[in-house]
This record gives structure tokens, sequence and C-alpha cells, in this order.
């Protein structure tokens, strides 16, 4: 039996309840008013953007009409007062320390992020999930505070020694030339240290994103979950695991403070002299001319 329109309708009384189109119009217009103020606000990201460099450009614009820019950028005399402004040390060592600050923790930040989004218990999840995420908001003065007190300690009495003794014999690199513990090392610890929470946050919130399904379909081939995480989920996530660690890296490398407090905020020299010859006992004392 067919049902006709003016049948389906509810009735109230002997008129049928038409829908509101004013409700429609008016969902309709802010819909396209979110959608117009949502477009401004990337337009304002992209023209706030564009008008930081050239603010950064025209504050420049005199050192750059004295000294071109190849020469600030490879110069490694930095005297203001003499008018040298030579940026190759900064830029060296910011990326010498993230360098160094990469290789201690990418490799354990990434696994930390696996084992927490693929193999830790949900109960032990909510225990170690709002500790990363406190330490992941910790400013950069406590990490370096943290820093002084117990990393450069640290290498002053125990690592730098060793690697002297060690590695230092056969490598220049380690060999021991500042016994004060302010090192490029303390600076790429107390950064690798900062970023490590951040890093294992974000690739946890990636690896749980990734659907269900593609875990199930390749245990159901017969493959182990180490296989199914290393073969599968991680092939998946891999663009936000490199996202992640730009984040991290991004986030630290303008963390200065916690830098220049473990590294000692100069720039070192190393000079080659002759080792100082004993006088005989019969000659006078050297004088200085």
């Amino acid at each position: 039996m067919e049902i006709s329109t003016r049948e389906a309708l509810p009735v109230a009384g002997d008129r049928a309840v038409k829908p509101n189109r004013g409700i429609d119009n008016r969902r309709t217009v802010k819909d396209a008013l979110a959608r117009r103020g949502l477009f401004a606000a990337a337009i304002l990201l992209i023209v706030l953007l564009f008008f930081i460099g050239g603010l950064l450009f025209v504050r420049a614009l005199p050192i750059l009409q004295d000294y071109p820019l190849v020469q600030l950028l490879t110069s490694v005399k930095w005297r203001p007062t003499h008018g040298e402004f030579g940026l190759a040390p900064f830029i060296t060592g910011s990326f010498a320390v993230t360098l160094v600050a990469m290789v201690l923790a990418v490799v354990p930040a990434v696994f930390s992020g696996i084992y927490l989004a693929e193999y830790t218990s949900s109960r032990r999840r909510s225990m170690l999930k709002p500790i990363l995420d406190l330490l992941a908001g910790i400013p950069s003065v406590v990490y370096g505070l943290w820093g002084v007190l117990f990393v450069v300690p640290l290498i002053r009495e125990v690592i730098a020694p060793w690697l002297g003794a060690t590695l230092g014999q056969s490598i220049p690199l380690f060999a021991v030339t500042n016994p004060s513990g302010y090192s490029l090392l303390a600076g790429g610890i107390v950064l690798a240290i900062m970023v490590f929470p951040l890093m294992v946050a974000v690739t946890d919130e990636v690896l749980r994103n990734i659907p269900t399904q593609m875990r199930e379909s390749t245990l159901a081939l017969g493959a182990t979950r180490w296989e199914t995480t290393w073969c599968v989920v991680r092939h998946a996530g891999l663009p936000g695991i490199l996202a992640a660690v730009v984040l991290a890296f991004s986030r630290a490398f303008g963390e200065t403070l916690a830098i220049v407090m473990v590294i000692g905020n100069t720039v070192h020299r190393v000079r080659y002299s002759m080792p100082p010859t004993r006088c005989p006992r019969s000659s006078p004392t050297p004088t200085a001319k």
C-alpha cells in the first residue's frame, strides 16, 4: 500500500507540519561564516610569517650593506665592538649540539613510543602518560639548572676521564682538553633529555591512531606481534614519527638558555703550542719582554 507525501508528514490538527526553512538558512549562513573565518585565519598566519621575515630583513639591512651575507655566515670572529659579526661559531655549535642530542635521543624515544602504544597495558599507560606530559612541559631553565648540578659534574668526574683514558688515546675528538665539564657533550645530553618526552608522546599518539584492522589482518596471516609492529605499524606511522622528531628538535633548537647554562657561553679555540721546557738550574729565571 502506497503512502502519499501528505499522509507521511506529521499532522498537527488539520495542517501538516512543514520543515522550518528559517533554521536551515541560519545554519547555512553560520557554516559559510565559519568557513570564511577559518580561511581568513589561515591567510593571516601566512601574512604574519611574511611580515616577520620582512621586519627581520629591514632590521638587518644596515649590516648587510656593509658586510656580505656570505662573510657574516662564514666568519668566526664575533667582536661587535670592533664591527665584526661572525655567525659561524653559533651556527656550527647549534647544529653540533642538535646532532649529539639526536644521536642520544631519537632511537630510545621512538622505541619508547612504540612500547607505550603497542605493548603496555591501559593501566600502565594511564600512569606513564601524565608523567610524559609533565616532563614535556617543564621549562628549559629547569633542565639547564639540572644539567649544571648533575650532568656537568658527572662529565667532569666520570665520563671525561673515562673517554680520555680509552677513546681519547686514538681519537683526538675524545681527548680531554676541558676539565671543567662544561662541554658540547653536556649540552647534547641536556637537549636530548629535554626533547625525549615530547618525541615519545607524539610517537605514541601517532601509532595509536593507526587503524586496528591493519594489525588484525597481519596477525591473522600468522605474523608475530613484533613483526606486525615493525612491518606494518612502523611503516604506516613513519611520516608521523619523522614529524615528531622534527617537531621536538624544532622546539629545542631555539632553547638557548639551557644549552648556554651547561656549555659555557664561550667560543673555545684550540691553540697548539710546544710543551714548556725546563730551564737549567744555572740559568737565570726568564723574564717577560
